[in-house]
């Protein structure tokens, strides 16, 4: 089981980016999915989270720019990321509650952190 992550980059001030978080491997379901980030010299903090029913919940700082969505069937996460700020930049990583296929539990995974930056 893994969780890829990409759609990081540069962005001016003001722009959008959307982030993409696919989980693979033998998976009998996906719970929680969540981005976290981490900005360089402070620590990981939670950005947005989703059930698999889809209720949300966001960090103050990103409420009203971020959306946070999902489609189970394709096993993936995504964020929408608009009107970016500068203090936005970091790493983001996604994460998910993953119940493996033949396990009597579920473990959780994390994805590779993919870069935004922004800045004009």
């Amino acid at each position: 089981v893994q969780l890829q992550a990409s759609g990081g980059g540069l962005v001016q001030p003001g722009g959008s980016l959307r982030l993409s978080c696919v989980a693979s491997g033998s998976i009998f379901s996906v719970n929680d999915m969540r981005w976290y980030r981490q900005a360089p010299g402070k620590q990981r903090e939670l950005v947005a989270a989703i059930t698999r029913g889809g209720s949300t919940n966001y960090a103050d700082s990103v409420k009203g720019r971020f959306t946070i969505s999902r489609d189970n069937v394709k096993m993936t996460v995504y964020l929408q990321m608009n009107s970016l700020k500068p203090e936005d930049t970091a790493d983001y990583y996604c994460y998910a509650a993953i119940w493996p296929t033949g396990r009597a539990y579920v473990n959780d995974y994390w994805g590779q952190g993919t870069l935004v930056t922004v800045s004009s």
